[in-house]
């Protein structure tokens, strides 16, 4: 799940909203297929293609879309617990477990299982991380819908001044000591000593950012990733990568810590040159595209010593479910399949908001046209190949809440990086057992 909105997301959120009821979707009709989601605006037009789409070929399925608030889980709860579920959820590698583990979602393979061509023509399209993160207690739960998992945007204009050429795929990634010296190359302070351009930032929620770093240094972050028994947080490597993130900001100074960003935010560094390179995913480049004085290519995560030889990064995929007790099941169906189908994936390719999950519509004129200015596609093509799931457990929510204690401690610069295996560690760990 993608969190921290900034302050001009959140103004436009009403927007988005508007938008989707002058489509014609957000009517009242007891026969139509409920649609939930949450969305950015742009993201909120894309829907609306795919939409509109689907209703052109299939005019006997109405379908009525509801956004979802800041919390989607505790939304969907509520309707849910109101006897109003929504036919069709949006579900995020994160929260879904929680809903399936609840009986809320229903099991896919009761569509797929009619379907088995259909079903084969996925798996053989499609990515195996992605399809697996929706896969709980061997059901399938939801389809994947879009990757967004987390990489770097560059500013070429900064980089080309500073002669600098980072990687152009995940197979021949950077390690830690080249990432940090562009960083440093890349930092530029005024005569007052105050820093007039950052070498790196953040728009990303920060402790999901280390724990890819720490991963990129040969740990996971849950053991398992699916239904996970511990966390790895003790875990030398882990530890090493989480702390070398956190020296960005806290040691080098080359990453704005969180007072500097309290009055600006990550994209508008980035977007106003202010910033050399954005941790970030898809879901901002519809923000940074078309921008006159902006000229930006994508690039990898660095790897530490003990990881590797390529770059990783986490799976951040959304996928499609329909709830368990819909009474418009079969039509549900008929949407989720052709939402994360070759038509509906062809429409998300060619959009440029999203990147597909099927290779064929990866691979796609309209996929290569909607990033035509950028340089290394390879970053987004081969991104899901190269993605590993965080962690899927029914209490993630209570698991975030020590990891945003714990981690925040670290980034502020107030603990090392090596004491979350103590305490933090232990209470995570004692929270996945019980859920297991």
């Amino acid at each position: 799940m993608r969190t921290g909105f900034d302050r001009r997301t959140l103004l436009r959120s009403a927007a988005a909203a508007g938008l989707l009821a002058a489509g014609g979707c957000a009517g009242e009709d007891d026969d139509a297929v409920t649609f939930f989601f949450q969305a950015r605006p742009e993201e909120a037009r894309a829907r609306l293609r795919i939409i509109d789409e689907f209703r052109r070929r299939r005019p006997d399925i109405k379908i009525r879309t509801i956004m979802s608030g800041p919390d989607p889980l505790q939304q969907m709860l509520t309707y849910c617990a109101g006897g109003k579920c929504p036919d069709v959820m949006m579900a995020w590698e994160l929260l879904y477990a929680g809903l399936a583990d609840r009986g809320v979602l229903v099991d896919l393979r009761e569509f797929l299982g009619r379907e088995p061509g259909y079903d084969a023509e996925l798996r053989e399209d499609g990515y195996a991380t992605l399809r697996e993160t929706f896969q709980w207690d061997g059901g399938q739960y939801a389809l994947p819908e879009q990757w967004s998992g987390v990489f770097l945007y560059y500013n070429r204009k900064l980089f080309d001044q500073a002669g600098i050429r980072p990687p152009d795929t995940w197979a021949a990634a950077w390690t830690f000591a080249e990432f940090l010296a562009a960083a440093q190359a890349l930092t530029h302070r005024g005569s007052d000593g105050r820093i007039r351009q950052w070498g790196f930032c953040d728009a990303w929620v920060p402790y999901f950012s280390a724990a890819c770093f720490g991963m990129n240094n040969g740990a996971e972050w849950f053991s398992p990733p699916v239904r996970p028994t511990r966390t790895n947080l003790g875990d030398p490597r882990f530890a090493e990568g989480l702390q070398f993130y956190a020296d960005l900001a806290v040691r080098h100074r080359v990453a704005p810590n969180v007072g500097n960003q309290q009055s600006v935010s990550a994209q508008d560094l980035f977007r106003g040159g202010r910033a050399a390179m954005l941790m970030g995913g898809h879901w901002l480049y519809s923000e940074f595209t078309g921008l006159d004085d902006l000229d930006f290519d994508v690039t990898v995560l660095p790897v530490g010593p003990h990881g590797g030889p390529g770059s990783i990064t986490d799976v951040g995929s959304t996928g499609l479910a329909i709830a368990a007790h819909s009474p418009r099941r079969e039509q549900a169906w008929e949407f989720v399949k052709f939402a994360t189908g070759p038509e509906g994936q062809a429409i998300i390719a060619a959009s440029g908001l999203f990147v597909p999950v099927l290779e064929s519509a990866m691979q796609s004129p309209g996929f290569a046209a909607a990033h035509r200015n950028i340089r290394n596609l390879d970053v987004f093509t081969e991104g899901p190949a190269n993605s590993r799931q965080l962690a899927v457990t029914p209490v993630w929510g209570k698991v975030e809440s020590l990891l945003e204690r714990g981690c925040n401690r670290v980034l502020r610069g107030a603990a090392q990086a090596d004491s979350l295996g103590g305490v933090t560690a232990r209470d995570i760990d004692a929270l996945l057992r019980a859920a297991v």
